[in-house]
């Protein structure tokens, strides 16, 4: 039989798009099933362009439900009613394997994994005349190696034991699911092979694309992981600092000054890997925008919001007073009132309101083509944004040096603090109190994460699925102002709601898999 993707029968949208700045050319060789048809160097360019693109569509990292097993922590909340119930099971830790938003989870990663054994199995056949064609080939190959593991890790993270597929098989394969720990070792593997084969980071046509220092930064994350729940291989916390300490010794990343405008531009000194999006290609960011805007929201051309998530209640109260708290949460909604045909400004937690929820204010704008408002009016709301995605900022390095160096040496260092404190000064807070124990200090710098990166595309979840912070964001959840109750046998027990469950299709073709316990 000929060798060809193996297929995880999820339907999914198919990718249409390209994307500003990585060159993602549209070529039907990019979509090839696996064989020799790799015969120049633009077949291998769109071949790995086709990994990108296979991750910029609804169906895997465009929308909302990319994070959709996501809203069991405790930034992320969604509405009582409307079209919200896929959001709505995992909000209340009673998520489904026949979830229809999990499939963007599932489906998204692997067609990009599968496009990416196509590359690994190919790219030597491409004809090599000069060291600079040599150099192109490595650097494809890289690339793919890269994204290989950055979907693998967040299919782990989410799913736990699932299939480790690193080459073309037939669609009619059944492959074992292994163990976390097994993944993680390909992870690791990739990431390392990765960072070897690619440029520190790219600049301008490719500027898009993944670096070798985006390599080492995943890595950090990837050991900050494996030290935690569920492998708790400690060892790798100072394999963590050392990846993150070589990136930030690289010099070549900064924090934006203003906190608010890391949302409102793309490539800028902080973003270390994202998505990239292009809606005059047809593959718009739509996690921007109307995403997490009000529903009683109105632009003057009558466009609205459309009420996909908020934080929870006590999450926002319990945010430290500060500018990045100003810039992250928007809590003064702008209502038109037909009568004056102007705008009244209301505060979240009137009984104006729908939900007396605050919303989220750095989701809005996306690069001024989400919410077009003025401190008074609302002009437009726009779903479909050309924001890319960041996957890592600079400021996750340096928290990840931070908490790693510290539990890595059993006391925090002053280059700890100092990695930590230009997170906090750059929020606009006094620096971390010194003398604090790795512990207390850890403790912190997971608190800053929290407020840090509200809202984005998994990372307070992943914080609480490694540090086993799930009974205490129960316990601090308002049990007053949520509208969606949590199931009372997984709030008293929720052991197991840190993974997913595999979606029930899957489970179905593949009958030697085991389902995730508690689903």
């Amino acid at each position: 039989m000929k060798a060809k993707y193996y297929l995880i029968p999820l339907a999914i949208a198919a990718v249409m798009g390209t994307a500003s700045c990585v060159k993602l050319t549209e070529d039907p060789k990019g979509d090839l099933t696996a064989g020799s048809y790799f015969s120049s160097q633009n077949d291998l360019d769109a071949a790995v362009s086709s990994i990108y693109q296979k991750l910029s569509v609804d169906g895997a990292w465009a929308f909302t439900n990319k994070s959709t097993s996501y809203f069991g922590a405790d930034d992320l909340t969604t509405d009582p009613g409307l079209n919200k119930g896929d959001f709505r099971e995992f909000d209340k830790l009673e998520g489904t394997p026949i979830n229809e938003s999990l499939k963007a989870q599932w489906s998204g990663p692997w067609y990009a994994i599968y496009q990416a054994n196509n590359v690994l199995a190919n790219f030597q056949k491409v004809p090599v005349v000069t060291d600079a064609d040599k150099l192109a080939v490595t650097q494809a190959a890289g690339q793919a190696y890269y994204m290989r593991a950055l979907c693998y890790f967040m299919l782990v993270r989410t799913f736990g034991n699932i299939p480790l597929i690193t080459a073309p098989v037939a669609s009619d394969d059944k492959p074992a699911q292994v163990a976390p720990e097994k993944v993680y070792e390909q992870i690791v593997s990739d990431l390392k092979t990765a960072a070897g084969m690619l440029p520190d980071k790219w600049d301008g046509v490719n500027i898009g694309r993944a670096g070798a220092l985006a390599a080492r930064a995943l890595l950090a994350n990837v050991y900050l992981t494996m030290a935690g729940w569920p492998l708790n291989q400690t060892a790798n916390y100072a394999l963590a600092a050392a990846e993150a300490d070589a990136v930030i010794k690289s010099n070549k990343y900064s924090l934006v000054p203003e906190y608010g405008d890391v949302f409102k531009t793309n490539f800028n000194s902080e973003a270390i890997f994202g998505i990239v999006f292009n809606k005059g290609g047809n593959a718009p960011n739509r996690s921007f925008g109307s995403t997490s805007v009000p529903l009683e929201e109105s632009g003057l051309d009558n466009s609205g919001g459309w009420d996909d998530f908020y934080p929870e209640v006590n999450f926002y109260l319990d945010a430290p007073k500060c500018k990045r708290t100003d810039e992250t949460f928007y809590t003064t909604f702008k209502l038109y009132n037909s009568a004056t045909k102007k705008f009244d400004l209301v505060p979240w937690n009137s009984s104006a309101t729908r939900v007396q929820h605050p919303y989220y204010k750095k989701f809005r704008a996306g690069l001024n083509d989400g919410v077009t408002e003025t401190a008074t009016e609302i002009l437009t709301i726009q779903p479909s944004t050309n924001k890319t995605t960041d996957i890592i900022r600079y400021a996750e390095t340096l928290l990840t040096y931070a908490e790693a160096s510290a539990m890595a040496t059993g006391n925090p260092s002053g280059d700890a603090y100092k990695a930590v404190n230009l997170v906090r000064q750059r929020a606009g807070l006094k620096d971390l109190t010194p003398g604090l124990s790795a512990t207390a200090f850890r403790d912190s710098v997971v608190a800053e994460r929290k407020y840090e990166f509200a809202g984005e595309f998994g990372q307070r979840w992943f914080d609480i699925v490694r540090l086993q912070l799930l009974p205490k964001v129960i316990a601090e959840r308002s049990t007053t102002a949520e509208q969606n109750k949590l199931n009372a046998n997984y709030a008293s027990n929720p052991a197991t709601r840190y993974y997913a469950p595999i979606p029930f299709k899957d489970m179905i073709q593949n009958p030697q898999w085991k389902q995730n316990p508690g689903y």
